[in-house]
């Protein structure tokens, strides 16, 4: 598959990718689409039917108010996050919304906005249908879309005709599998990190890859800024407080006292939990690669630019690009979807990709490297996703906390080898996707089983 880095890492805003940036964008997209077949003037009303855990978690994870915004025209990375609540007030005050920016229609979301939650539609639990009509009732246009991890969106009728990831782009480096990968890295002498550069000039320049993962690392250390400094409680009833100001104060205040030498997982710990409490309250992110993981590899990458002496701008880039492999094949050969394999395959691929990526940042080799990301997933697999309220906050701030220290460990205990292992990270892959099929649905992002059942909501 023609996937670039920018495909794992994108802005955009809380609390989830699958529920929040990939329906936005899917609303978007629609809009674009009515505006492109000259159909906006043609509309009176819009439809939105959400399907599968997009019906069963809307509430608490944004969907209904993501579709709202991709309809009003905005997109997770130029949305600004505290103006989002106004605009979304006003339409359902109204009843009414700008559709794309262009036209005021009918939409009143307590009707117009149909939850389907124990209805799934073909090829993906997060489904969602937009049908457009015109003042006599009559059908302009009808669309359906899949929300199938990280934020991306695929076009319904691509399904049983094309992959869920479109390859429309030939690049020097081709690879699907992680075997594929370390292959490639041998014949030709390149580093994970230098191929994939390589492929990533296909579609710009090596200083536009540069800059924009360096951007990339802007935002995520402003949104660690952020999460640090915002206190309050959490929105959505579950009346979580936020914790990261209160540890980054007390990390300030203790940091002239005797030796820890526990005190950098601390240090992890805040910089996750500040990522995903400002993921939580709706703020912007990197999704990384999904929203509901975003604070594992922020917090990986905080801790090598604290803790390792001598890290540069070069070796972030080394590290995103790595990352970035590593999930990519994970998008191929498996999923990044909480919907579709648990949460395993969200904090589980991040957790494989923070550890790849350190590994690389410490010079490892390709075995190396490949070990980590292996080590990462391997004991994350399994993991359900059950969030309490249908909210991304219990158990998903603190699980990435401890999956980005679970990261750290997997790099160190990889580079104390020589590369050489037993199970091969494309094993652990399949296993992982074959746990996610066989999984019980109720576990798969529908906040009906596990901790979201277990857990009094007050």
């Amino acid at each position: 598959m023609a996937l670039s880095v920018f495909d794992l890492f994108t802005v955009g805003i809380g609390p989830s990718s699958s529920h929040t940036v990939g329906p936005m964008r899917a609303a978007g997209t629609f809009g674009a689409a009515l505006q492109r077949h000259d159909r906006i003037a043609r509309t009176h009303r819009v439809v939105v039917q959400l399907y599968g855990s997009l019906a069963a978690t809307a509430r608490g994870h944004g969907t209904d108010t993501a579709v709202i915004l991709g309809l009003l025209g905005e997109s997770p990375e130029r949305v600004d996050p505290p103006a989002v609540a106004d605009e979304v007030r006003r339409v359902r005050a109204d009843r009414r919304l700008r559709l794309y920016g262009v036209r005021d229609i009918a939409f009143d979301p307590d009707v117009d906005l149909v939850l389907h939650p124990r209805d799934v539609l073909p090829a993906h639990p997060n489904g969602l249908t937009f049908t457009a009509y015109d003042g006599d009732g009559s059908l302009v246009a009808e669309r359906t879309y899949y929300s199938v991890g990280g934020g991306f969106v695929v076009d319904g009728r691509s399904i049983g005709e094309a992959p869920l990831v479109q390859d429309v782009t030939g690049v020097p480096h081709p690879f699907r599998t992680a075997a594929d990968l370390v292959d490639r890295c041998e014949a030709t002498g390149l580093s994970i990190a230098r191929l994939v550069l390589e492929n990533e000039l296909t579609w710009r320049s090596e200083d536009e890859v540069r800059a924009k993962l360096l951007h990339l690392w802007s935002v995520m250390r402003a949104c660690v800024e952020n999460g640090r400094r915002t206190e309050g409680i959490l929105p959505g009833g579950l009346r979580v407080r936020r914790r990261a100001p209160d540890l980054a104060r007390r990390l300030r205040r203790e940091a002239t006292a005797a030796d820890d030498p526990m005190r950098g997982v601390d240090w992890v710990t805040l910089w996750a939990l500040a990522v995903n409490e400002e993921n939580a309250a709706g703020g912007r992110v990197v999704t990384a690669p999904t929203n509901g993981a975003a604070g594992i590899i922020p917090a990986v990458l905080h801790y090598a630019v604290t803790f390792v002496p001598g890290v540069a701008e070069e070796d972030i880039v080394v590290f995103l690009l790595t990352a970035g492999a590593i999930g990519m094949i994970y998008k191929q050969t498996a999923s990044i979807s909480g919907a579709e394999v648990g949460c395993q395959g969200e904090v589980g691929t991040a957790c494989s990709m923070a550890a790849a990526g350190l590994t690389a940042l410490h010079g490892g080799t390709t075995g190396q490297i490949e070990n980590a990301a292996e080590i990462g997933m391997e004991h994350n697999l399994g993991l359900t996703c059950d969030p309490v309220g249908g909210l991304v906050q219990i158990p998903c701030i603190e699980r990435n906390a401890i999956a980005a220290v679970m990261a750290i460990a997997a790099s160190r205990t990889a580079l104390m080898g020589d590369g050489s292992h037993k199970v091969t990270l494309d094993e652990v892959i399949t296993t992982m996707r074959e746990t996610g099929a066989d999984m019980k649905d109720k576990y798969k992002e529908t906040a009906r089983g596990g901790l979201a059942v277990n857990v009094i909501e007050c």
